[in-house]
């Protein structure tokens, strides 16, 4: 799911997957640039359903960390958001530094 975040004061892109049971949230930014990731609006997942990818550069991000585990991410991963669930339904703190 997309939506945005404040950031800095900001509006940003972010997403919010789910993963192994777990809601997980991202600001939605590449590691390798700072490009959204969805190959299609709210399209996260490679073929495998295994990996997060960026449908401009083709770096592979683990969905349960956002760890950096292939491509032209050099190492650097997604910028995770803290999440609760609660009841059902997920929240993500609205303030990000």
């Amino acid at each position: 799911m997309r939506f945005e975040i404040k950031c800095h004061g900001r509006p940003e892109p972010a997403f919010a997957v789910r993963f192994e049971g777990e809601a997980r949230a991202f600001l939605n930014r590449c590691g390798h640039l700072p490009q959204e990731l969805d190959w299609q609006e709210g399209e996260f997942f490679d073929d495998s359903r295994l990996y997060l990818i960026c449908a401009t550069h083709g770096a592979l991000y683990h969905p349960g960390s956002g760890t950096c585990v292939g491509g032209r991410c050099a190492g650097r991963g997604l910028i995770p958001l803290p999440v609760v669930e609660r009841g059902g339904r997920v929240y993500v703190m609205e303030e990000h530094e």
